[in-house]
């Protein structure tokens, strides 16, 4: 009750949040990756041990290839550069290899700046279109609510919630990109599809607890039905969300450095999702209402 009593502060709190994210998405821009901007990558192993890192970095600095350096594990080097020939890509692995010693060249990657910029296209596109096809479906599903929400107003509270816990990652990884060199990448993409899938499953948890209490009309005002609702499906979406953020973190402590980011830009947005169903998707129901009854 305390949520659907306040939903005018709840609701202010999140948009201020959305601005922040934005604000921070102008200012910093979106390091965005070789997935979307084009380049190459090379991936090499030391089998006799990596040399000093300061060293490697100092070998390859001449090449001037705009080059990001990062070592995983003991023996292993990921070097992503600007679009290589094959004469550039020779001289990087003769640097690589710091006072002659063994090197396996064990990947190499190429993406043209056409090709990223495609990727980048076709990524923005595959988020609005997934947006569009929940908001239809959730319109579709709550066609049959009537009198104090209509169902196409499910659906716009739907579309606010979605954008809210697509912007929140993007301002997030916008600052970490500026701050540490973190990309986004077609993980990443990955990744924000995912969170909407999960949050449009929180959201809709609790929509349809409000219709069958709207149905069911065992509370006085739609506020009250709105609190209850949230009420009796909070620990489900809680637990649910938990237990996921829980494995993942597992995942960037013991997992492969390569899906790392993907699952912190997971954790980011399954908390959002999360609370954006509880404190920002209900509560725009009780305004919307509010505001039809003044109105009146």
């Amino acid at each position: 009750m305390f949520v659907a009593k306040n939903s005018k502060w709840f609701v202010s709190l999140l948009l201020v949040l959305v601005l922040v994210s934005l604000f921070s998405i102008w200012h910093y821009g979106l390091n965005l990756g070789m997935d979307f901007k084009g380049g190459s990558l090379l991936e090499v192993e030391y089998p006799n041990g990596m040399p000093d890192l300061v060293k490697i970095k100092a070998a390859v600095a001449p090449l001037s290839l705009g080059e990001t350096i990062q070592p995983y594990g003991d023996k292993g080097l990921i070097v992503k550069a600007r679009d290589l020939k094959e004469s550039d890509r020779a001289g990087l692995i003769k640097a690589l290899a710091v006072d002659g010693g063994q090197i396996i060249d064990k990947r190499f990657t190429s993406i043209g700046p056409t090709i990223g910029n495609e990727l980048k296209t076709k990524s923005v596109y595959s988020i609005i279109l997934v947006v569009i096809a929940i908001t239809l479906f959730i319109a579709f599903a709550f066609r049959q609510v009537s009198g104090v929400v209509k169902s196409w107003e499910y659906g716009l509270v739907t579309v606010i919630t979605l954008g809210h816990d697509v912007i929140v990652p993007l301002g997030i990884f916008a600052y970490l990109g500026h701050k540490y060199g973190i990309e986004i990448d077609s993980l990443f993409v990955t990744a924000i599809l995912t969170i909407l899938g999960f949050s449009v499953h929180d959201t809709i948890v609790v929509f349809d607890r409000i219709r069958e209490n709207i149905k069911l009309k065992k509370f006085k005002s739609f506020t009250e039905t709105v609190g209850m609702s949230i009420r009796q499906t909070l620990s489900r979406s809680i637990n649910t969300s938990l237990a996921v953020v829980l494995t993942l973190v597992a995942l960037i402590m013991f997992g492969s450095a390569s899906v790392k980011y993907f699952c912190l830009a997971l954790i980011v947005g399954i908390i959002a999702g999360t609370y954006s169903s509880i404190l920002l998707a209900s509560p725009l129901l009780v305004v919307i209402q509010s505001r039809k009854k003044t109105a009146k």
